[in-house]
């Protein structure tokens, strides 16, 4: 792969990595993937997915990227273990480095690198990542149907996590660091809106409590200094995501968090043959099914592009 040049390399493993691997291997890209520090992305370290059409009997995360590999290979994308170290868009072809130290020239590039949750560094919440913690409400929530569940976080994403548990959930304790909250003003009138949602500022996680799965959280309340424990079977971490996308920063316009910048409707960045698709773009939604139809329409973006710029 030393030296060589390739019409379009994939940077990233999950679902958007993957569905753009299998469009442009279809439409003859010969594409190279690279699947990165995590093989798969985010769901290879998820229980059971429901909400990804075509699994009307679920999937288990891993089996799931699985799948989207062996698709992806089917159509003869090459598949390479390890990453892009650095890459050089200010010349053309593309120039990229890999972990290893081998270098190729890329016509096209499709971004994949999704977004990695904040934690809040706990070796139980690791320890039960997938078992009853989680970092997704919309993805999760569904499994805690009429149980109790603890949200972490302050800002307007905890607030719509724990807005969406309520529907679901018997009660939801909603944990606030600070004796105010960063959301807007509009999401903390609908959180004292439902009966179901107990607000709790001035409190921390101190341990998240359960051997195979979340039983209670174990709390302190930073101005009495008192420790307590809530029965829970889930706790969601709700305290923001860090888009993946600081080897690309040199080159690439990203918005104030670092989740990169596309045209509107399309996957095109501000260089030209690079798209990003998933959730390295996506803000708002972070959703497998999401990041796909992103992975999808880059493949097309950069066969388009390639079309248009034949040698």
């Amino acid at each position: 792969m030393d030296k060589q040049s390739v019409q379009l390399v994939v940077i990233g493993s999950g679902p958007a990595g993957y569905t753009a691997a299998i469009y442009a291997a279809r439409a003859g890209l010969c594409p190279v993937l690279y699947q990165g520090p995590q093989p798969g992305g985010q769901l290879t370290l998820t229980g059971e997915v429901e909400n990804y059409p075509g699994y009307r009997a679920g999937v288990q995360g891993p089996n799931m990227m699985e799948d989207l590999q062996a698709q992806a290979e089917r159509f003869g994308t090459i598949i390479q273990e390890g990453s892009i170290a650095t890459v050089d868009f200010s010349i053309y072809p593309r120039l990229l480095t890999t972990d290893r130290g081998e270098t190729l020239r890329a016509r096209s590039v499709v971004i994949a690198t999704g977004a990695s949750a904040k934690w809040l560094g706990l070796p139980s919440e690791k320890k039960l990542y997938g078992k009853g913690v989680s970092a997704c409400a919309v993805c999760d929530g569904f499994f805690f149907k009429n149980e109790t569940v603890v949200v972490v976080g302050g800002g307007d994403s905890a607030a719509e996590e724990a807005l969406y548990l309520s529907k679901l959930c018997k009660k939801v304790y909603l944990l606030v660091r600070k004796d105010t909250m960063r959301a807007s003003r509009i999401m903390q009138e609908r959180l004292l809106q439902k009966s179901n949602i107990q607000l709790c500022f001035h409190t921390e996680v101190q341990e998240i409590i359960g051997e195979e799965t979340v039983e209670a959280v174990q709390v302190i309340h930073t101005l009495s200094q008192t420790v307590s424990i809530l029965a829970a079977t889930g706790c969601f971490i709700a305290i923001g995501h860090v888009p993946n996308s600081k080897l690309f920063l040199p080159y690439l316009s990203v918005d104030s968090e670092g989740y990169i910048q596309v045209q509107l409707g399309t996957t095109h960045t501000n260089v030209a043959g690079v798209f990003a698709a998933g959730d390295v773009q996506d803000r708002y939604y972070r959703q497998a099914v999401t990041a796909a139809g992103t992975g999808c329409m880059a493949a097309l973006d950069a066969e388009r592009f390639l079309q248009a710029n034949e040698w």
